[in-house]
């Protein structure tokens, strides 16, 4: 599928998103990820024995939300399933994306295990509703 402008933008800011994935009984694990792209593809990086990696290696269905850092008004809702497991020992992918979010490589420099989730989407639902973000003080 083709990911709207809207949400390509959401992916490639430093935007923290809620990666969904199912537990062997069905029941939902939801952590906040950092994320990446390439093309109409999320990316997310980790180590191959985490939860959320030995979840999807198992069932290959996620959900993702992300929130716009500067205006949570503004989000969007992904289905999709991860189509490669994409082996990082030199983190190549993982690099960058760290970048994005604190503007330095990676820091835990142990490669060992480090997986790059591809993820195809199914389903994205792009949302900005017309409010201002200011809670009190």
């Amino acid at each position: 599928m083709t990911l709207s402008n809207e949400t390509k933008q959401l992916l490639d800011g430093a935007n923290f998103a809620h990666l969904a994935t199912l537990m062997p009984d069905g029941s939902p694990q939801s952590v906040p990820v950092w994320v990446g792209r390439e093309g109409d593809r999320i990316v997310i990086c980790t180590g191959e024995n985490s939860l959320k990696a030995r979840n999807t290696a198992r069932d290959p269905r996620v959900a993702i939300s992300i929130v716009d850092f500067r205006n949570p008004y503004s989000e969007v809702q992904i289905r999709g399933h991860v189509i490669e497991r994409r082996p990082d020992p030199d983190l190549k992918t993982m690099d960058p994306i760290s970048m994005k979010y604190t503007g330095k490589p990676f820091p835990f420099r142990d490669p060992e295990g480090r997986v790059a989730l591809i993820i195809a989407v199914d389903r994205e639902r792009y949302t900005k509703l017309p409010f201002e973000h200011t809670p009190p003080a």
